[in-house]
């Protein structure tokens, strides 16, 4: 079985446990998905949900609005039932389940990327705030709040043997060709039409840039949990991010990064825009 039937297998498996409450809220049940990440037993499972329960207390979040416990009856040999444990889990609960999980497990690997991109959706939809902005406004914060990880990914990068600044543009590259299907920078831009002065990041919507705002999350945490060292597999790492990040989009059914429209306005522009606004309205 190839690379993208495992990754469709493991999508639809996320999607069929998936619940549905009587208010409209998705849940997942721990007992479900217990074999889908390839755990034999409840009580090694059980380690990963109680690391995932610390992990959210650690956050702040009210642990009972993403661990909920509940008895679930089991039929034995000769109609004989038993109550068991079992945890209804929200989509963070899953997140966190599978960034705790181990992460030899191809399932694990991809889980992760699946899980943190549904959440990050969701949050951004759950945002009212960011839900009524104007389309340059999302582009604005997304840009900004990359700027912010790729601060961190450097870092993170340099800690794992990515150390001058041509060990970073190949390491960049490697990410871009996992999310734009093997398209490195040169050929974004040339896709894009974009000039090479131009920076690409200054040229996304604000669905491009979140695309690639979760590659960068996912690359920075995955290189910092797994203590990856070596420039060759920091960015193999970055590559098979940046893959499972465009996999998830397409099982989703989303429009491709490469094929997203290109905003008539860069970033320095709206930037631009917004600081001559400013100026005439302090000189009112």
């Amino acid at each position: 079985m190839g690379n993208n039937e495992i990754d469709k297998s493991h999508n639809n498996s996320f999607q069929s446990i998936r619940k549905v409450g009587k208010e409209g809220e998705e849940f997942w049940f721990a007992r479900d998905l217990q074999p889908i990440l390839e755990y034999g037993s409840w009580d090694k499972f059980k380690r990963v949900v109680n690391k995932a329960i610390t992990a959210c207390e650690t956050s702040n979040q009210p642990v009972d609005d993403h661990f909920s416990q509940v008895g679930k009856m089991v039929t034995l040999g000769l109609g004989a039932e038993r109550k068991i444990e079992d945890f209804e889990l929200s989509r963070y609960a899953c997140y966190l389940i599978v960034q705790n999980g181990d992460p030899t497990k191809p399932v694990i690997a991809y889980g992760q990327t699946y899980f943190a991109l549904q959440t990050r959706r969701q949050e951004l939809a759950d945002d009212e705030a960011f839900t009524q902005l104007q389309e340059n406004e999302k582009r604005l914060l997304l840009r900004n709040e990359l700027k912010e990880h790729n601060k961190q990914l450097v870092e993170t990068a340099q800690q794992a043997g990515v150390e001058t600044n041509l060990d970073f543009a190949v390491f960049q590259n490697h990410g871009y060709k996992g999310l734009y299907g093997g398209m490195d920078a040169k050929g974004i831009h040339k896709h894009k039409g974009l000039k090479k002065s131009h920076k690409i990041l200054d040229h996304m919507g604000s669905t491009e840039l979140a695309a690639n705002l979760f590659r960068a999350t996912q690359t920075e945490e995955k290189l910092r949990r797994e203590n990856i060292q070596g420039k060759h597999k920091a960015n193999t790492t970055h590559y098979e991010v940046g893959s499972k990040v465009r996999k998830t989009i397409e099982e989703l059914g989303g429009t491709m990064p490469e094929d997203l429209p290109v905003p008539n306005d860069s970033i320095k522009q709206i930037e631009n825009k917004q600081k001559r606004l400013k100026e005439g309205e302090d000189k009112k």
